[in-house]
């Protein structure tokens, strides 16, 4: 049993079920995994404590965490990815009869200015239906993980004892992001949201990151080895993962299965690569609405984002 042992903070799910489960096992160290009730806290945990040595942890806040000088570093392993398009709610009766009546409103956003679901669905606000996010005004239910981070001014919290779906039901809120309101007065803003993303998917090669692994830069820095070693064994389990999903023998798959299994039959490929090279295009465009979203000053170079020893590795 290798002496190095990190705490690791991941979700078990398809593409980590063999490194949660020790069927795959790194070569220089040995995984600690710890559970906690939902993966969210762990974000925040990590980011103002450091309390993980390997975490899973939202890009976004990574990014933003990463322009504070948090000191982890990501690796090119992207362990969720989702589509956004029905992310967004509205109420017609608010005004809102197109994408662009969202202007000069107040929209909700369940949690952070800096959630990465968030992003990404103000990305398909601005990119796809031509929505000014500047002339929108955001209302969080909660702060953000990085502390040291100020959001733009047209963005506000929400009053205390007020409920986001409930102001989106009456229609004090045009709209919210990243709300489930089963209320006859809300429905999405695009009619078919996952033909939209399969769409956006055929097109331009959209596919969203949500999740990526971090590792603390100290570990980094003493064991050399590490980043590839921990590259590697999350590799393993997911290329085992895939596998399962082109042959059919997930026994009980779940729905971000079926989804990956679909996005699988879309392209004809890996509906979950790990390196920068082969996801290059989806972090430009994230980068680029973290810019245009006012989460960091100015862009970033991909390889800046990821350990050295990381850069060339694809799986």
């Amino acid at each position: 049993m290798p002496e190095l042992s990190l705490k690791t903070l991941t979700q078990t799910q398809g593409n980590t079920a063999a490194v949660k489960d020790g069927t795959v096992k790194p070569r220089t160290f040995s995984f600690d995994f710890i559970e906690i009730p939902g993966l969210i806290p762990g974000f925040r945990r990590m980011v103002r404590e450091l309390e993980f040595d390997v975490c899973e942890m939202a890009i976004t806040t990574y990014v933003c965490a990463r322009s504070y000088g948090k000191q982890f570093t990501a690796l090119p392993i992207f362990l969720v990815r989702q589509f956004h398009h029905g992310a967004i709610v509205v109420n017609p009766s608010a005004g809102i009869r197109s994408p662009k009546d969202l202007e000069g409103k107040r929209v909700g956003v369940n949690r952070g200015y800096t959630v990465t679901s968030g992003v990404w669905a103000r990305g398909v606000l601005a990119t796809e239906l031509g929505v000014d996010l500047d002339k929108v005004i955001w209302v969080l239910s909660g702060d953000e993980h990085v502390a040291e981070y100020r959001p733009p001014p047209n963005v506000v919290l929400l009053e205390k004892g007020k409920d986001l779906s409930e102001m989106v039901v009456s229609g004090e809120l045009a709209a919210a992001i990243g709300l489930e309101i089963n209320h006859p007065r809300v429905q999405p803003l695009i009619a078919n949201p996952r033909e939209a993303a399969f769409a956006a998917l055929r097109s331009r090669g959209h596919y969203p990151i949500n999740h990526v692994i971090v590792v603390k830069d100290e570990l980094l820095a003493a064991h050399s080895d590490l980043a590839a070693d921990v590259f590697e064994v999350f590799a393993e389990a997911k290329r085992r993962y895939v596998r399962e999903l082109r042959n059919g023998s997930l026994t009980q798959p779940a729905e971000s299965d079926e989804l990956a299994r679909r996005v699988m039959e879309i392209t004809g490929e890996d509906p979950l690569p790990y390196g920068i090279e082969p996801n290059r295009r989806v972090l430009e465009e994230l980068i680029g609405h973290t810019v245009a979203q006012k989460i960091i000053a100015r862009p970033v170079a991909i390889e800046e984002l990821f350990a050295p020893g990381t850069h060339g590795m694809v799986a």
